[in-house]
């Protein structure tokens, strides 16, 4: 995550029952920032997420909870453009990035990655799957 991107930023959100994945991407797809939210408060959340920062749309996984997420989003982002992408096999992409960004080190260089288990949540990773998807369909 760099100090060094495109302005037009994204969030992505991977909405869930319980927890919700935020990422801020700029428009080649970097990873700005990431987050692990509860979905009860996305809305406070995805505010302090999002300061300081100038959102141009918000791209939402269409899978559990999307609509509901979307609409608390709505409430507290209403300028924002909100557009859903299909989440089929994000958390594969998500576990796949995850490894991309954060290498395995030592003794785990030997495992495959596909029999290694990330140490964190994927929900985050998973919200820069959303957006990287909708970009290269906008194109």
């Amino acid at each position: 995550m760099s100090d060094n991107y495109d302005e037009s930023l994204y969030l992505g959100i991977d909405p869930g029952k319980c927890k919700t994945g935020l990422a801020l991407v700029d428009g080649n797809g970097k990873i700005i920032k990431l987050r692990i939210s509860t979905t009860a408060n996305i809305s406070d959340e995805a505010m302090n997420f999002c300061q300081g920062v100038k959102i141009i749309a918000v791209i939402l996984g269409d899978g559990t909870n999307s609509k509901n997420v979307a609409k608390k989003l709505q409430g507290v982002l209403p300028t924002l453009p909100q557009f859903f992408v299909a989440e089929a096999y994000s958390t594969e992409e998500a576990r796949k990035l995850y490894w991309q960004e954060n290498p395995p080190e030592g003794i785990k260089k030997l495992i495959p990655q596909g029999l290694l288990v990330p140490p964190i949540p994927l929900d985050a990773y998973a919200a820069v799957v959303q957006v990287r998807r909708w970009l290269k369909l906008k194109k």
